[in-house]
């Protein structure tokens, strides 16, 4: 057991082994505010990310470039390469050709025994108009949704639809 040494007064002298941590803190809160203050001090001085050298931009004109007019504030009138200026033609706009609509055979549904009636197509994105498979899964998704719960299993309606 430790006991404090007497010096002939009341109070218990400080050795050198109990003054050591109350030393040992005052250094460590006196290096952390330097080092806060500092920290401080470094993050306000600006950061420059790009040299002050002129002869590594790349925006620096070419040599033997000629300096370059200043920009009008107005762009300058537009000139025809072929000078068809007076001679514009507007082509008359074709009317589109009305779509084809089609409408496939109804579609037998095992689950429910229900024959449902497929929905017209619109002419679809194929060449000549005709319904691509893209078109056909999304007719017969858009399909399942409107008959609901008559189309029986919906991927079941979905299959069954697209290979028909």
């Amino acid at each position: 057991m430790w006991l404090p040494k007497r010096d002939g007064r009341d109070k218990p002298a400080m050795t050198v082994v109990k003054a050591m941590p109350n030393y040992y803190m005052r250094l460590m809160k006196r290096s952390l505010y330097v080092f806060v203050a500092l920290a401080f001090v470094l993050s306000a001085a600006p950061a420059h990310g790009q040299s002050g050298d002129e002869r590594y931009s790349i925006m620096r004109p070419e040599k033997d470039a000629k300096p370059a007019a200043p920009e009008p504030w107005l762009a300058p009138k537009y000139q025809s390469p072929r000078g068809t200026r007076e001679h514009v033609v507007i082509p008359r706009s074709v009317p589109a050709p009305p779509r084809q609509t089609t409408v496939p055979p109804p579609l037998y549904v095992p689950q429910t025994g229900q024959v449902l009636p497929n929905l017209p197509t619109v002419s679809g994105a194929g060449p000549g108009g005709a319904e691509t498979y893209q078109d056909r899964a999304a007719r017969c998704a858009h399909q399942a949704g409107v008959y609901g719960a008559a189309a029986g299993d919906r991927n079941a309606y979905v299959g069954s639809c697209i290979n028909q």
